[in-house]
C-alpha cells in the first residue's frame, strides 16, 4: 500500500524528521561524554560539536576543527547524528572550518550550522562555499544546512534566508539577538519568563518559527540558561512548542536533554489516535475516513503523519501496525 510520504506531500516538502533536542558540546571531553550519553539513550538527541565557541583560544581553530572531524569519524559516533556549528561567515576561520570538516568528515556529518549571518546574501554565499567544497571533496550530497538567526538584520531577511536551498533547520540565537539591540532590550529577556514576554523577543520567535514552517524547515528554540532548576528547560521547551510552534530546542548541559525531549513529545493518546487514523486512511487508499465520529481526509492526515514522525524521534513507542506499515517501508 502507498506510503504517506508518497501521497500526502505531492509537490510539497515533507518536514525533516529531526530529534527534538540539539545538545551543544565544545571541547573533546564534553563531546565524548555526549556520544556516550547518546549511546545510552539512543538517537533521541542530536549532538552539535561547537567550533565557534569550542576552541580554547584564538589561533587553535585549525586543531579544534581537526579534533571535531576525528571524533565525528570515530566509532563513538554510533548513530551518525553529530553536526557542527561553524564560525560565522565573517570570521577568518569560517572557510578553514569548512575545508577541514567537509574534506575529512563530510560523509559522516549530520548537518553544518552557520551562525550569525547578517543578510540572506551573506547566508547564500556561505552555503555556496560549503556546497562547492562538498563537490570538490567528492561527496554524494552536501550535508544538510542549519542557520542561526542572531541579528536584527537577519531577522529582517528571515523569509528569504528560509527559502535558500539546502536548509533543514532555522534556529534562534537569543543571547546575541538581545545584545544586538545595544541595551534597548533588558537582560531579563535572555531568560524566562522575560524571553516569552518582551515584545521584540516574542516577535522574533514568531517570525523565525513562521518562516521555518512555511518553508518545510525545523524551527529550533534557544537554550535555557537556568542550570540549577531541573524543571526550567522542560518549562521553556513546552512554551516554545505550544506557544510558538518550535519543534526542537538547544541543550547546553546533559541534564537538560531528557527534560527537553519529554516536553517536546506528543502525548501517548495522541500518538495512538494518529496511528489509528493513518492505518484506516491507508486501508481506504487515502480517501476520507470516519474515526470516533469525526471525518478525516488528506489535510488532517498530513498533521497526523508529522505527529507520528515527531513521536518516533522523541522515543515514543508506536503501535506495532503503524511501525510496520509506515517506518519499516521508510527504512
Amino acid at each position: 500500500m502507498s506510503h504517506p510520504e508518497e501521497v500526502l506531500f505531492q509537490g510539497e516538502r515533507a518536514f525533516p524528521a529531526l530529534p527534538a533536542c540539539e545538545h551543544y558540546a565544545g571541547n573533546e571531553k564534553f563531546i565524548r561524554k555526549a556520544f556516550a550519553l547518546q549511546a545510552e539513550l539512543g538517537p533521541v538527541f542530536d549532538l552539535t560539536c561547537d567550533c565557534e565557541d569550542g576552541a580554547a583560544a584564538s589561533g587553535s581553530e585549525r586543531e579544534h576543527a581537526r579534533m571535531v572531524a576525528g571524533l565525528i569519524n570515530s566509532s563513538e559516533n554510533r548513530f551518525k547524528r553529530a553536526g557542527v556549528r561553524l564560525h560565522d561567515p565573517a570570521h577568518p576561520a569560517f572557510r578553514q572550518d569548512v575545508d577541514i570538516l567537509v574534506a575529512e568528515a563530510g560523509a559522516s556529518i549530520a548537518y553544518l550550522t552557520v551562525p550569525k549571518p547578517t543578510s540572506s546574501e551573506q547566508a547564500a554565499q556561505a552555503f555556496d562555499y560549503i556546497r562547492e567544497r562538498a563537490t570538490r571533496a567528492g561527496l554524494k550530497a552536501c550535508p544538510p544546512l542549519h542557520v542561526i538567526i542572531e541579528t536584527q538584520s537577519a531577522l529582517r531577511d528571515v523569509f528569504r534566508i528560509a527559502a535558500l536551498p539546502g536548509l533543514e533547520a532555522l534556529d534562534f540565537g537569543l543571547l546575541d539577538f538581545v545584545s544586538d539591540h545595544r541595551g534597548a532590550v533588558p537582560a531579563t529577556a535572555m531568560r524566562s519568563p522575560g524571553q516569552f514576554e518582551h515584545r521584540l523577543i516574542t516577535r522574533a520567535k514568531a517570525e523565525i518559527a513562521a518562516a521555518a514552517l512555511a518553508h518545510g524547515l525545523v524551527p529550533t528554540h534557544n537554550p535555557c540558561l537556568d542550570l540549577a532548576n531541573a524543571q526550567a528547560p522542560a518549562n521553556d521547551a513546552k512554551r516554545a512548542r505550544q506557544e510558538f510552534g518550535f519543534l526542537r530546542m538547544y541543550s547546553i548541559h546533559p541534564s537538560q536533554i531528557l527534560p527537553i525531549v519529554e516536553a517536546m513529545r506528543p502525548a501517548v493518546d495522541d500518538v495512538r489516535r494518529a496511528a489509528e487514523i493513518l492505518i484506516a486512511a491507508q486501508t481506504a487508499g487515502w480517501g476520507p475516513v470516519r474515526h470516533d465520529g469525526e471525518m478525516h481526509d488528506r489535510a488532517s492526515y498530513r498533521f497526523f503523519w508529522d505527529l507520528l514522525k515527531r513521536a518516533r524521534t522523541t522515543g515514543v513507542s508506536l503501535p506495532e501496525d503503524a511501525e510496520r506499515s509506515f517506518f519499516a517501508k521508510a527504512a
